[in-house]
């Protein structure tokens, strides 16, 4: 089991919501203070407090400067991380978060990376937002952070290079290959902090991953939004349960109306040995009353291009329709049973209860009834009574 957080961005993200959601998660105040304080920075002070937007309440953690704000170069803020006496992951992850945030700046304003200014992710609140998240995560224990596609409103935000369409040009760099939905809303949802924290932090973008919910935060945004809806982002932690098998899987399918399906047989075990997961052949009816096939397979992401040639190359297809999709399995391992006519390899699955269950290999059973000259059956009965003799739950 290890912990997994869901970054639910359903009104965007920004530095201060993710600080305040992981305070309201259970990062202890204090904890974080501690940390901050490592960092030889001044002019800067927290505020913490409770707040209700549209009957929910959040935790709105904001950073008050003392001073007016100051440009850095990234040398700088990496001279001031490093320099520090946080831990060496906080630091690491810190440092990743603020090269995106260059890289994606030097893009914009046609610079390379060591002679942008940061003006806003400069300032001192940007700087405790991130290092902040950061500490929040690995305090929590975070080893997995997945966010959820993001909204981007339309309209104009005023920065230190005067009035910038939205989403800001940073935030586009930012989230390239980046799962966005659009929001009717002329008012900055995702800021360049937050689209750098949540493409720096997060493993993937995409649905609520499985999981077993332990705790729950809200973070608010500074300012409320104009429709009226919450300013908030949610943080989901849980546990998941690791397994070897890939939990999102692509599955490919084509309809076949003149193909052999005396072919069957060698196509199936050819995808397999390809690394298919799964596949079957269903009868359906199809247009002009003809009868044919669905062929349906489902793959990993990494044997997926290679099956889908083998099926173009060894069918009659013309074309094949394919998504994503996730799954749930149990864990299982490969295990042999004793039987009076030699070894039968089985599976044995781990159940939810912590139980588990045999299941003797069709394959074994079948090789040794013929080198026995026996009925299948009594191979697979004795296979059986084997299982239940090794498990007795």
């Amino acid at each position: 089991m290890r912990n997994i957080c869901y970054l639910d961005c359903f009104s965007g993200i920004s530095g201060n919501m993710l600080l305040g959601a992981l305070l309201d998660a259970g990062l202890p105040e204090e904890l974080l203070r501690a940390e901050l304080a490592k960092l030889d920075l001044d002019g800067w002070r927290l505020e913490c407090k409770q707040t209700v937007q549209a009957g929910l309440r959040a935790t709105l953690a904001q950073v008050h400067l003392s001073k007016s704000t100051k440009c850095r170069h990234l040398a700088e803020i990496e001279a001031l991380i490093e320099d520090s006496a946080l831990a060496a992951a906080v630091k690491e992850r810190a440092l990743a978060v603020f090269q995106r945030l260059a890289e994606a700046e030097a893009r914009v304003h046609g610079s390379s990376v060591d002679e942008v200014h940061f003006h806003e992710v400069g300032a001192a609140d940007a700087i405790i937002d991130i290092v902040g998240a950061v500490v929040g995560l690995h305090h929590l224990g975070i080893s997995e952070t997945v966010c959820s596609p993001l909204p981007l409103a339309s309209g104009w935000v005023r920065c230190a290079h005067g009035e910038l369409p939205l989403p800001a040009p940073a935030v586009c760099e930012l989230l390239k290959n980046v799962p966005v939905r659009g929001e009717l809303l002329a008012q900055e949802l995702v800021t360049p902090t937050g689209a750098a924290l949540a493409v720096g932090l997060s493993s993937s973008f995409g649905p609520l991953p499985p999981m077993i919910l332990s705790r729950s935060g809200c973070g608010a945004g500074t300012r409320r939004r104009r429709d009226g809806r919450p300013n908030l982002l949610r943080l989901l932690i849980g546990q998941r349960q690791e397994v070897e098998e890939a939990q999102l899987v692509e599955v490919i399918e084509t309809c076949l109306d003149d193909w052999n399906p005396e072919f069957w047989p060698h196509v199936s075990a050819k995808m397999m040995a390809a690394g298919a997961l799964d596949l079957s052949l269903s009868p359906v009816q199809m247009k002009k009353g003809r009868p044919g096939f669905l062929l349906r397979l489902i793959a990993d992401p990494a044997h997926a291009a290679r099956l889908k040639e083998l099926l173009l190359t060894e069918t009659s297809a013309i074309g094949l329709r394919f998504h994503s999709e996730r799954r749930m399995t149990l864990p299982r391992t490969a295990v042999e049973l004793a039987t009076p006519w030699g070894a039968v390899r089985a599976k044995q699955v781990e159940l939810p209860d912590g139980c588990c269950r045999l299941k003797p290999e069709y394959e074994d059973c079948a090789r040794l009834a013929r080198e026995h000259g026996i009925p299948l059956q009594q191979v697979h009965a004795a296979a059986q009574a084997a299982a239940a003799l090794s498990n007795p739950s």
